[in-house]
């Protein structure tokens, strides 16, 4: 696989894409399927390129806190868990390259109220769902499926017995066995994921799918890792003409200059960051930061918005599977009340165990384990991300609010009960042991959120910061064509871009978002 192009001089492209993360790889290569536009990524971390640590799904849990990872902690949460971090991927590829690899289209009904309620013209199912089947080679029936995309969605072979009788026991439980991404919304159903990975075990990342085919054989593509974005540069007309950048030699800078457009893709937690730190957000906020306003937009950093996850955990009386294509291999989607289009309230089964929060906090674990992870789905808890300093350096103040919204708490709550109906059910009478965490003595609504708030963790599904929306919405910060309002030459796309987060693992959403983008560019 040949590396990326060297830096080159002079430092001006058609194009400067911010972050070659899950849709900024996606922008950059689609552009430069033209050979007469020039494109420059700016990636902060290192190439994936070669690298088995990102390119083996299933060494994804390693990712955590490791040097590929920002891993940004939380602000102290009144009603969560202080002590979570947010990983957020700094590699080729972002979270693409550092996630599970869950593929999921958007619900319909997501994507509708996006472009109909929501004001985001264009951004129904009816205009997003053909990109969706372009991205990907599906090996899933359907008709409505890519089958020649570049990324490659497959789905789960059923191999862990563990998890096939899981299966039944959410059958036992009226939860019946329903097949994911076959453009229906499943309200209430469980299968075998799908996931964007290759039959070999390489994750089929926006970076794998999109760069690496072309890296070294387009001269008119420039990928440069390793750089950190600083600021961008707006001239005395509010147009964006480039990006300042922090040096290898991490004490100088360098600038590369956009003639066209520059395009963020930094992902919900740096994209609103970056835009801060270039005086685009919150005045009173960037004042208090020593930041010069040059576009008062109240909505960068607001409505973060993410899927909280609890987990229960059991030891297996079998031995579990040892070999999996990314150890978590089954979805559970329920509704909590009736009357429903979508699900509010989501599982995904590990055949390992995640005592990432709840050994600290005492709970006993095991090598050999299974757990449900139960997540909200569509959480109305709201938070923030603001700059600590106007220093580029510093990790932003990431403050999800978890669960001060009650309806959260609710949901939350019914999924622990509902995981132990399911759990309890005759096919997991050979694989449910003992009740490691919360244990069978956590039952009231109180003690059951007791252990939430002191264990949970995130889907690692941040969106919203950067939201788009009605052109005259003052406090949606993108109109419908991802354009940074007040300001000519910039957009952003990335899950940051989301006026809410659909019901799903949204990373291949993001992919379609970083194929809508190039497609509004390239009309523009």
């Amino acid at each position: 696989m040949p590396e990326e192009s060297p830096l080159s001089d002079p430092a001006e492209f058609d194009y400067v894409v911010v972050g070659g993360g899950t849709a900024g790889a996606v922008v950059a290569a689609r552009l430069t399927e033209d050979p007469d536009v020039s494109v420059c990524v700016l990636e902060a971390g290192p190439s994936d390129v070669g690298d088995d640590n990102i390119l083996q799904l299933t060494r994804w849990m390693a990712l955590l806190e490791s040097g590929y990872d920002w891993d940004y902690p939380v602000e102290p949460q009144e009603n969560g868990n202080s002590f979570m971090r947010h990983a957020r991927a700094k590699v080729l590829g972002g979270c693409s390259s550092h996630n599970s690899c869950i593929a999921f289209w958007a619900p319909a009904e997501d994507l509708d109220e996006w472009s109909g309620k929501l004001g985001c013209t264009g951004w129904s199912a009816a205009d997003c769902f053909p990109l969706y089947r372009l991205l990907e080679t599906n090996d899933a029936p359907g008709d409505h499926h890519g089958r020649s995309g570049p990324v490659n969605i497959m789905t789960v072979p059923p191999e862990d017995p563990c998890g096939a009788a899981l299966l039944e026991a959410c059958a036992a439980s009226g939860i019946p066995t329903t097949p994911f991404n076959t453009g229906k919304t499943v309200v209430r159903g469980a299968h075998w994921f799908q996931i964007n990975s290759r039959t070999d075990g390489t994750r089929s990342s926006a970076s794998v799918s999109y760069l690496h085919p072309v890296l070294g054989k387009r001269p008119n593509l420039e990928v440069r890792t390793g750089l950190q974005a600083k600021r961008l540069l707006l001239d005395d007309n509010r147009h964006c003409t480039g990006v300042e950048y922090l040096l290898p030699d991490t004490v100088h800078s360098g600038t590369v200059r956009a003639r066209r457009e520059v395009i963020v893709s930094c992902g919900a937690i740096d994209s609103p960051k970056l835009l801060m730190l270039s005086g685009i957000g919150p005045a009173g906020h960037l004042r208090e930061c020593g930041v010069e306003v040059r576009v008062d937009s109240p909505g960068v950093g607001s409505h973060l918005q993410d899927h909280p996850e609890g987990v229960i955990m059991w030891a297996a009386k079998q031995p579990m599977v040892t070999k999996s294509t990314q150890w978590w291999e089954i979805g559970i989607f329920a509704d909590t009340e009736p009357g429903l289009d979508r699900p509010d309230l989501m599982f995904h089964y590990g055949s390992v165990p995640f005592d990432l929060n709840t050994y600290r906090r005492g709970y006993p674990t095991t090598d050999n384990a299974f757990c449900l992870t139960p997540n909200v789905t569509r959480a109305r808890s709201m938070g923030t991300v603001r700059l600590r300093s106007r220093d580029f350096r510093d990790k932003p103040k990431v403050d999800p609010r978890y669960f001060t919204h009650e309806h959260d708490i609710r949901v939350m709550t019914y999924g622990l009960r509902l995981a132990r109906e399911i759990a309890a059910q005759a096919p997991m009478a050979d694989w449910a042991g003992a009740e490691l965490a919360p244990g069978p003595d956590a039952t009231t609504d109180d003690e059951l959120f007791s252990y939430i708030r002191q264990t949970h963790n995130t889907v690692y599904h941040p969106a919203g910061t950067v939201r788009m929306g009605d052109p005259g919405d003052l406090d949606s910060p993108l109109d419908p064509e991802l354009r940074v309002k007040g300001v000519s030459g910039l957009r952003v796309a990335d899950a940051s871009i989301m006026p809410f987060l659909p019901a799903v693992n949204p990373c291949i959403t993001t992919m379609m978002i970083g194929e809508k983008c190039s497609d509004m560019i390239k009309r523009s």
